[in-house]
């Protein structure tokens, strides 16, 4: 692709988690490709960063405060921007702690927003994306955890696989209605990702294991999003994972 492709010139796209990590990432990877963007998240001041750095849309979500809170942000959003056709759902926690001490409020927190939000963010934009058949896209970030199980991260796997089951079925359900819905499965990446939990030694563990492995960086997630995203509307890369060679 040369610098001056756009292959996603006219379209607009919404992602999740985007005042850092993947979600950074993939909205200037997207703004680049030339899609209009709405960034969203949390962290106002770093969501107002890479908007200003990207010349888009900055909107404060919080994909656990519920389908109404979400419905106002899609809204925003439509104001603003038109219909989104690109829905790129990546706000996500991995909170890793032994199974038999962790923190329930972890688990929980995960569920919220892993599982209950990732849907509430998907139902939000269905509307739009049904109403832009042929060159509509709803991706998931998902990970390899969803079938690659790692000790004590137990129940961010189990999150992880009902991302795949969810995307799963979102495909038989609306591929036949024009909307290309893909998970994407990044393995080991370099971001702040884990940097929350509350175990001590699953922090150390974590960073060593970027360390030792050689981390991709979020860039290259960004990479594949894109990709994928540009093809053909006849064809959907359904699921994709994205991991360091090493990491096997």
């Amino acid at each position: 692709m040369t610098p001056h492709a756009q292959p996603l010139a006219g379209r607009v796209a919404v992602v999740t988690g985007a005042s850092g990590g993947i979600g950074e990432a993939t909205a200037r990877r997207l703004a680049a490709d030339g899609a209009r963007l709405a960034v969203l998240g949390r962290r106002k001041d770093e969501l107002d960063r890479v908007a200003a750095e990207i010349g888009g849309l900055a909107v404060v979500a919080d994909v656990t405060a519920g389908p109404e809170h979400l419905a106002a942000v899609a809204d925003q959003v439509r104001s603003a921007l038109g219909a989104p056709d690109l829905v790129v759902a990546n706000a996500g926690l991995m909170l890793a702690a032994p199974f038999a001490t962790a923190d329930r409020g972890e688990w929980t927190a995960m569920l919220d927003t892993n599982v209950t939000g990732l849907i509430d963010t998907a139902r939000a934009f269905v509307s739009d994306l049904l109403a832009t058949p042929g060159r509509a896209d709803l991706v998931l970030v998902g990970s390899v955890a969803a079938s690659s199980y790692f000790p004590t991260y137990a129940v961010y796997s189990a999150t992880k696989a009902a991302v795949a089951a969810l995307s799963r079925g979102l495909r038989l359900e609306l591929g036949p209605r024009g909307v290309r819905v893909r998970t994407i499965e990044p393995g080991l990446t370099s971001s702040d990702l884990g940097s929350g939990m509350l175990d001590p030694d699953g922090r150390a563990g974590l960073a060593q294991f970027r360390e030792n492995l050689d981390s991709i960086p979020a860039g290259d997630i960004a990479d594949a999003i894109a990709w994928a995203s540009a093809l053909p509307a006849r064809v959907n890369v359904a699921e994709l994972v994205v991991l360091p060679t090493a990491q096997g």
